[in-house]
């Protein structure tokens, strides 16, 4: 896998570590999902269908 590049959400503040960071590599059908405290950590991958009804579900909530 090539190196991903990881983005928080405009939402996060920049004063803590505490986000959830995610990764999309371009012509991939993966999301990858981290916790910025621990970066090295192993972080979860699913599929851009289930990423776009979590999503979307969250939203709902709001």
């Amino acid at each position: 896998m090539t190196s991903l590049e990881w983005f928080k959400s405009s939402y996060s503040g920049n004063d803590g570590p505490d986000c959830v960071e995610v990764a999309i590599p371009p012509a991939d059908t993966t999301v990858h999902v981290r916790d910025s405290k621990n970066p090295e950590a192993a972080h979860l991958s699913f599929t851009d269908a289930s990423w776009t009804a979590f999503v979307g579900a969250v939203g709902d909530k709001t």
